[in-house]
C-alpha cells in the first residue's frame, strides 16, 4: 500500500488578500415583485355560472382519458376531477391552450407531443390525444396585498408581512454576496500558492469529478466525451490545491468545528423536513458516519471566515442582475471537502 506524503508550503501572507464583495440594495419594485407573487398564490376561485367559456387564468375541472397515437395509455394519463388552471404551465405544451373556449358539457379532443426530455421514456417525444370533459369552470378572485391577507399568513398586519419580504429577499441576496466574495478569494488563494500536487488526491477528485458529470450526461441522454473529460483536470488539480490550502490555514491557526455546530446544521436540515424532523433527526443519531459529512463545509466556511478577517474586503454596489449572474465556473471552482491535515516531518 503506498501512502502519499503531502506537499509542503508557505501559505501567502494573508493581509495582502484584497477582495471585492458585491453587494446589492433590496428594491421596492422586487419587495412589490414578491408581494404580486404572494397575493397570487393566495387567490380564491368561485364557480362560473351559465355558459361562459373557459379563458386564460381560468381553473377548469376536467375529466380526462388518453393514449399515444400508437394506442399505449400509462398510470397518469387518465383522471376525474382535476383542476387545470389555463396558462400556468403545468401541464405539457398545447394542452392547456386547447382548452380555451371550452364550456361546462363540452367534450374536448386534445392533440399533445410529449417533450423529448419527458420524464416518462416510453411518452418522451410520442404524439397523444386526450379525450377531456370540462366539469366546471371557476374563475380568479385576486387577492389584495392588505392586513386580511397578512393576517391569513399568519403576520400581524400588512406592514409586518412586507418587513418579512424585504428580510428574506436580504438574506437571499446575502447569501449570493458571500457566494462571490468565496470565490473571489478561492480564486486569489489559488493564483498564489504553488507546489506539486499529491497525484493521487488529484486522481480521486478528478474520477469523482467525471462520475457525476457522467451521470448528469446520462439523466439528459447525452455521453461524456473525451473533450469534457479533459476539460475536468484542471479543475480537479485546483479543487486539491485549495483543499490543501484552506486545511493548512485551518491547522496553523486552530480552526476547529465545535460538536455544537454539527448539531446546528442536523437540525437545520431536519427543518427543510417539516413534520419529519424527527425521523430526520432519528436517521442522524443511528448513523453517526453521515454526521460526519457535515464536518468538511463546516470547517471549510470557518476557514472562510478566518481568513476575511485578515484580508483586505472593499465592498462594491452592483445590480441584482450582477449579482445573479450565471457563473459557470463558481461551482467547478470550490473545493469539495477538505483535505486531510498535513503530516509532520
Amino acid at each position: 500500500m503506498t501512502v502519499e506524503v503531502l506537499p509542503t508550503f508557505d501559505v501567502m501572507d494573508l493581509s495582502t488578500v484584497k477582495v471585492e464583495k458585491p453587494v446589492a440594495k433590496v428594491e421596492d419594485k422586487v419587495v412589490n415583485e414578491t408581494l404580486d407573487r404572494v397575493a397570487k398564490s393566495n387567490r380564491s376561485f368561485v364557480k362560473v355560472e351559465g355558459d361562459r367559456p373557459a379563458k386564460m387564468g381560468d381553473t377548469v375541472v376536467v375529466d380526462f382519458s388518453g393514449t399515444t397515437k400508437d394506442g399505449v395509455s400509462l398510470p397518469g394519463m387518465s383522471g376525474k376531477d382535476m383542476n387545470v388552471e389555463l396558462g400556468s404551465g403545468q401541464l405539457i405544451p398545447g394542452f392547456e391552450e386547447q382548452l380555451v373556449g371550452k364550456k361546462v358539457g363540452d367534450h374536448a379532443h386534445v392533440d399533445v407531443t410529449f417533450p423529448e426530455d419527458y420524464g416518462v421514456n416510453e411518452l418522451a417525444g410520442k404524439p397523444a390525444i386526450f379525450h377531456v370533459d370540462i366539469t366546471e369552470i371557476k374563475e380568479a378572485v385576486e387577492t389584495a396585498i392588505d392586513n386580511a391577507l397578512a393576517e391569513k399568513l399568519g403576520f400581524e398586519n400588512v406592514d409586518t408581512l412586507k418587513d418579512a419580504v424585504v428580510k428574506n429577499i436580504a438574506e437571499d441576496y446575502a447569501q449570493l454576496s458571500r457566494l462571490r466574495l468565496k470565490r473571489a478569494l478561492l480564486d486569489a488563494l489559488d493564483a498564489n500558492h504553488s507546489f506539486e500536487l499529491p497525484q493521487g488526491m488529484v486522481d480521486m477528485e478528478y474520477d469523482s469529478i467525471v462520475k457525476q458529470m457522467e451521470n448528469e450526461k446520462k439523466q439528459a441522454g447525452e455521453e461524456i466525451t473525451q473533450a469534457d473529460k479533459d476539460e475536468l483536470k484542471p479543475i480537479a488539480e485546483r479543487r486539491v490545491r485549495l483543499g490543501l490550502v484552506l486545511a493548512e490555514i485551518g491547522r496553523a491557526n486552530n480552526v476547529e468545528v465545535k460538536q455544537e455546530e454539527l448539531y446546528k446544521a442536523i437540525y437545520a436540515e431536519a427543518r427543510k423536513f417539516p413534520g419529519q424532523e424527527q425521523q430526520v433527526l432519528e436517521f442522524y443519531s443511528k448513523n453517526p458516519q453521515v454526521i460526519e459529512s457535515f464536518r468538511a463545509p463546516i470547517y471549510e466556511d470557518k476557514v472562510i471566515d478566518f481568513i476575511l478577517t485578515k484580508a483586505s474586503v472593499t465592498e462594491k454596489e452592483v445590480s441584482i442582475d450582477d449579482l445573479t449572474a450565471e457563473d459557470e465556473d463558481t461551482a467547478e471552482a470550490a473545493p469539495k471537502k477538505k483535505a486531510a491535515k498535513k503530516k509532520a516531518e
